[in-house]
């Protein structure tokens, strides 16, 4: 039994060391990451979006899809532009063929509608960004969420913000903001099978058979269409198990056509906008779609939010990520 025991510990610290170690690399690379950006911006000098891109070697793709977008004398202008700029390693993480598909000339449109998805008319700094949706030059609107000093646009993070040109201001971000229609379209390989593989919030949990109350109950509350949009959305899911802990008679009561509105604004206080891994989250308020707040706590235990416990978490979807929790948290009656 002794040797069982030390044995165990040996292994736990072994882990914990191990760790540390992997979160002590990942700090040294991004500061590497970002002082590479701040030499290479600062040797670009001031000048604007297109000549400090184009002087940075971490940003070829993009150069060369603005080029072949036919948006170069658009990015030239006196603008002021806000553009959250994709990084080569961005653009690699596409599915395979997807940024070959997007070069290609008659898809010249396509590319145009996605590049001009990256830019917000006017000069926002990152001190200035406020969550919310925001409009872009292509038209659509794009979602910001500031959480925690991070700021995120769609599913990408901005990894070095406010790079100043002469006509805008430059936001890095480590992913390229891609509605999944596009996506699709423009995911498939050579042998025709899409590769965009991950369902959306709603697909995903319809597949589980852990979450057929809570499909049931978002397809009752008319959400169903809210999350399969492009969010991205972090939905703290109640199991079956969950809901059956709820008094007797409630969750009858709550799926009738009567209590629609109720139920709405129950399920909404399980999801927050932006997409938040559990490593992301820490502990305090945190504002929930139905506009009243959650306390989270997060520590070596795990994460609960309010008297809810995660029970398993980063359950990745094409449009945000699930957290599967124990039990239904209830916002405060109005």
């Amino acid at each position: 039994m002794y040797i069982t025991y030390v044995a165990r510990n040996w292994f736990r610290n072994t882990q914990e060391k191990t760790q540390k170690k992997e979160k002590l690399m990942k700090k040294i690379k991004n500061l590497t990451l970002i002082a590479a950006f701040a030499l290479g911006f600062g040797q670009a000098g001031a000048k604007d979006i297109v000549d400090v891109v184009s002087k940075s070697r971490h940003f070829d793709t993009l150069t060369a899809a603005v080029k072949a977008a036919g948006l170069v004398d658009t990015l030239k202008s006196r603008g002021p532009f806000t553009v959250f700029a994709p990084t080569d390693e961005a653009f690699s993480k596409l599915p395979k063929g997807t940024l070959e598909n997007l070069l290609k000339p008659e898809n010249k449109e396509m590319l145009k509608e996605i590049l001009t998805y990256h830019v917000v008319p006017g000069r926002v700094t990152s001190c200035e960004v406020k969550s919310g949706e925001v409009s872009t030059a292509s038209g659509k609107h794009l979602r910001l969420t500031k959480r925690w000093g991070r700021v995120y646009a769609g599913m990408s993070q901005v990894i070095q913000p406010d790079i100043h040109a002469d006509n805008g201001i430059i936001h890095v971000v480590n992913r390229v903001i891609i509605s999944r229609k596009q996506y699709t379209v423009l995911s498939k390989s050579d042998s025709g099978a899409t590769c965009d593989t991950l369902g959306d919030i709603v697909d995903v949990a319809a597949g589980n058979k852990s979450f057929t109350t809570l499909v049931a109950a978002v397809k009752a509350a008319g959400l169903v269409e809210t999350l399969k949009s492009d969010g991205p959305f972090t939905v703290f899911a109640p199991t079956d198990e969950a809901f059956a802990k709820l008094p007797a008679g409630t969750l009858e009561s709550l799926l009738k056509p009567e209590n629609k509105k109720q139920l709405a604004n129950i399920l909404t206080y399980h999801v927050v906008s932006g997409k938040v891994m559990s490593k992301d989250v820490k502990s305090g308020a945190v504002k929930m779609v139905n506009g009243q707040t959650a306390k989270l706590k997060a520590n070596k235990k795990g994460v609960k939010i309010n008297n809810a416990k995660v029970i398993k978490a980063d359950v990745l979807t094409s449009n945000g990520v699930i957290h599967v929790i124990d039990t239904v948290i209830l916002p405060k009656k109005k």
